[in-house]
This record gives structure tokens, C-alpha cells and sequence, in this order.
């Protein structure tokens, strides 16, 4: 009989709590998932602001004032932001947005733990995501544990790691490179890398720069493991694919457990079970995957670069003018919010299709595509690599160059572009070539080698199921005593 089950014991709760963004929201909503089958009666209750349960839940007049619970049984309670209207990029300020975030999300999110407290249902563990440190002192406030849901690579997190405590002088090397993307960095226990494969942010030199803020919340993150006896951090990837960063974090007293990846379309009757189509912006129906069914095995280029990135006009005429060169059929997710100046009447669709957006983990999985034009966001990127589909990669900020970099030369998986160094574009003539590249004999045999690799961490007895079963183990013994 399963520990949780014995006479007199109390089931876990567990809280995820995600900052509101796509990128965040899906890995959350994953880990949810998992929970409930790696937990067999507990209770996982996820929590993201106002604003993003709005969009998650349309058809409730007030998603803000009503608690949901999905077809697998995870419940949504938000917590407010400040903007319960939503959040604009272009007209707010995102370092207001942090700072608001942080008081009025931590106000909030103390009467989310009271509510379930008082209903009978007492959160015992808090899991939290990136850019949200704040979490954990809320949750220490009410006597719960603490964990960090990392939610971009392990080497990313001991990239920051090793740059914040300075380890062998990284944090100068850094800043001393600043203008050189190809400059030759070393970061304790990871392979050789250049300046252009470490965080972006690693390279804000002013505290005026406009993203500075994000730097600073990574280091109000390490911090808070700083002040942890055994800080434990749920890390979405697993065993094999980053060992090294796993190895040189363990070394220096951070418990990373690798539970990934965490994709709701590898555990079937979850997803099935489960609403999944409560992504922030509305898929354009079922229409592309009937195209998709009337395509040849592994001849679609399918083309994505994430929900915040704003496509120039001249990186879509690009675009549209390669894959025109190419002659491969392609699936172009592009919506009208990032298509910056151009109309949809300007775009090259010959031979392709163009969609505001659609189910990612569905199309990757989906027989016909045979290749994956992306900006290299995490989600994306083990999505890939769990559908064992080759990548061309984009990389633009943050954890994408890292990204992009474990693709190309840790897995093999994939290439990255070069792109103009007048404007950042991925030019026809490039685009062509890496596409090339991607859909060689070759690459596609090792992303159907890390497919089976990713799938056997994910699946039960793997390594990555093993790992979060102990996780939950140990909340259960909490949870009873």
C-alpha cells in the first residue's frame, strides 16, 4: 500500500505557482500533471495571476473570483499581479510590473495559502517558477516547504550560479568579453562555451539597461538558495542530456532533480484527461492538422519563434523568400501581434500555411514534420528533442543561445544560424542552408536517438519518474507527520 495511503495520514498538497506567461504557464501546468500521477490521491492546485487565468478560462464571466479544476483534476487559483487587466509591454513599464508583482503578489498569494488552509485542504509543498523568488518567503511564512521549479536548462542555472558567486573569476571574464559574442568562456564543470552560448543577461552592464530587472530577479532567485540548508530545485531535463551541469551544481550544494521532460503529451491519458488546450492565445482549429495529414512523412518545415518575439518585416520577407527557395511544404505560426508592420496579404504562403497558433506538442509529434525552424525557447527545445524532430536554431535572448548551443553541439540535434550582423535577421540563402543541414541523414538519426532517450527518462522507471516519485516520497512523509 503507497505511504500516502496508510490509516491516518494526510495526501500532499501541492502549489504550483507560475509567472504569467506562455512560456511559464506550460511547464507548470505539465508538472501539475505529473504530480497527480506520480501522487496517487494527492491534491495539486496551480496558481498564476488574474490577468492569465482570464485568458485561460474565457468563458467565465469572472476567472478571477471562481476556482477551476480541470479534466484531470488540477485546480487554478489565481493570484493578482496588480494588472488584473493584463500586462502591455508596449505601454507599461516592465520594472514597475516587477516591483508590483513582487507586494501585490505576495499579498495575494498569502490569502491563496489561508483560503486552502481554511477549506480543509492546507498546502505541504509550494513549487514555484523563474522570477518569482518572493514565493518562497510567502510559503516560509506559513510553514510550507519551498522548491524551485527550474524551467530552462541546468546549465543555465550554473551559468548564474558561478557568475553570481564569481567562481574563478567568471563574473569578470564576462564582463570583459562584453563585446565579443565569440570570446572563450569557462564555467566550472561545463565544456568549453563562448561568450554568445551564456544567458544573455549575463551581459547587462548598467542598471539602466531595460532589462536589467530580469538579471537581478535571477539573483534574488540564487539568494534565496543561498539562505536554504538543502536547497532543492525540480529541474525540467534530465540525466543524460546535462550531466555536467547537473554534476557541478550537486558539487557546490544545490540539489537539482531532474524530472524532466516535462510534456504532458508523453503521458497519454493525462493529456487526455486534462483540458490542454488552455494556452493564453486561441489555436486556429483543427484546420493544420488535416493539412499536416495530407503532407509526405518528414517533409514539413514547421516555423516558430515563441509567443513573445516581434518578427521584423524584413526577417519575414526572409523567411517566406527561403522557404519559397527551399520547396519543402511548411507550417508557419505567426500571429498578427508579432508580425510588427506587415499585413497578412504580404505574406508568402505558397506551398505552406500560416496559423496564429496552434498545439505545438501536436505538430512536433505529428509524422509529417521533418524539421523545426525555432527560437530555441526551453519548451520548444526538449519538445523537439522528445519528438526527435532536427532544429534549426534562431537564438535571440535570454537562455536561447545556451539553448541553441546544447542542441548543436551537446546533442547533435540540430544547427544554429548565422545571422546578418547589420540587423540580427536569418537571411534565404542561410536559412536554406541550415534547413539542409537539419534534415540530413545524420542529424536525423541522432534526434531519433534522443527521442528514445527522452522518452525512457519520462516514462515509468525512468530516471526522471524516478527522481520525482523520491521528490513526492518525501512530501508525503511530511505531509504525515
Amino acid at each position: 500500500m503507497p505511504a500516502m495511503e496508510r490509516a491516518g495520514e494526510e495526501a500532499p498538497h501541492f502549489l504550483v505557482v507560475t509567472y504569467p506567461a506562455q512560456g511559464h504557464i506550460n511547464p507548470a501546468r505539465h508538472l501539475a500533471l505529473r504530480l497527480l500521477r506520480a501522487a496517487l490521491g494527492a491534491r495539486v492546485t496551480v496558481s498564476t495571476a488574474v490577468s492569465a487565468c482570464r485568458k485561460m478560462f474565457p468563458d467565465d464571466a469572472d476567472a478571477a473570483a471562481v476556482d477551476h479544476v480541470d479534466g484531470a483534476g488540477v485546480r487554478y487559483v489565481p493570484y493578482s499581479d496588480g494588472y488584473d487587466g493584463g500586462f502591455d509591454r508596449s505601454a507599461h513599464d516592465s520594472m514597475h510590473y516587477m516591483s508590483n508583482l513582487k507586494v501585490v503578489g505576495a499579498r495575494t498569494l498569502d490569502g491563496v495559502l489561508a483560503r486552502l488552509r481554511d477549506a480543509g485542504t492546507p498546502v505541504t509543498q509550494v513549487v514555484y517558477t523563474v522570477l518569482l523568488s518572493w514565493v518562497a518567503d510567502v510559503a516560509h511564512a506559513h510553514g510550507v516547504p519551498a522548491a524551485l521549479y527550474w524551467i530552462q536548462p541546468a546549465t543555465v542555472l550554473a551559468a548564474y550560479f558561478h557568475f553570481f558567486r564569481g567562481t574563478d573569476g567568471l563574473d569578470q571574464a564576462v564582463t570583459a568579453a562584453a563585446s565579443d559574442p565569440w570570446a572563450d568562456v569557462r564555467v566550472r564543470g561545463l565544456p568549453p562555451m563562448r561568450l554568445r552560448d551564456l544567458p544573455s543577461f549575463l551581459t547587462i552592464a548598467s542598471d539602466d539597461h531595460p532589462y536589467s530587472f530580469v538579471l537581478a530577479a535571477f539573483r534574488e532567485l540564487l539568494d534565496v538558495l543561498d539562505r536554504e540548508d538543502s536547497p532543492t530545485v525540480l529541474a525540467n531535463t534530465f540525466d543524460a542530456m546535462e550531466p555536467d551541469a547537473v554534476a557541478t551544481l550537486h558539487q557546490h550544494g544545490i540539489n537539482v532533480v531532474p524530472i524532466g521532460p516535462v510534456l504532458s503529451f508523453l503521458d497519454a491519458s493525462a493529456a487526455a484527461a486534462a483540458n490542454d488546450s488552455n494556452d493564453l492565445f486561441k489555436q486556429d482549429g483543427k484546420g493544420y492538422l488535416e493539412w499536416l495529414d495530407a503532407q509526405e512523412a518528414g517533409s514539413v518545415v514547421y516555423i516558430s519563434f515563441g509567443s513573445l518575439s516581434t518578427m521584423s518585416k524584413r526577417q519575414i520577407t526572409e523567411v517566406s523568400r527561403g522557404m519559397a527557395e527551399i520547396g519543402r511544404p511548411f507550417l508557419w505560426v505567426l500571429r498578427k501581434d508579432n508580425r510588427g508592420e506587415v499585413d497578412g496579404d504580404d505574406l508568402c504562403t505558397g506551398g505552406g500555411m500560416v496559423v496564429e497558433w496552434c498545439d505545438q506538442g501536436k505538430v512536433l509529434s505529428h509524422p509529417a514534420v521533418g524539421c523545426f525552424v525555432t527560437h530555441c525557447g526551453w519548451n520548444s527545445t526538449l519538445e523537439s528533442v522528445a519528438c526527435g524532430v532536427p532544429v534549426v536554431g534562431v537564438p535571440q535572448w535570454t537562455d536561447q543561445g545556451t539553448n541553441a548551443w546544447l542542441v548543436e553541439r551537446q546533442l547533435g540535434t540540430g544547427v544554429r544560424v548565422a545571422v546578418s550582423e547589420k540587423d540580427g535577421v536569418l537571411e534565404a540563402d542561410e536559412l536554406q542552408r541550415c534547413v539542409g543541414f537539419a534534415t540530413s541523414d545524420v542529424v536525423s538519426a541522432k534526434a531519433a536517438l534522443w527521442r528514445e532517450k527522452a522518452r525512457a527518462a519520462a516514462a515509468v522507471g525512468g530516471s526522471s519518474e524516478r527522481n520525482l516519485r523520491a521528490f513526492v516520497a518525501g512530501q508525503v512523509a511530511l505531509a504525515g507527520n
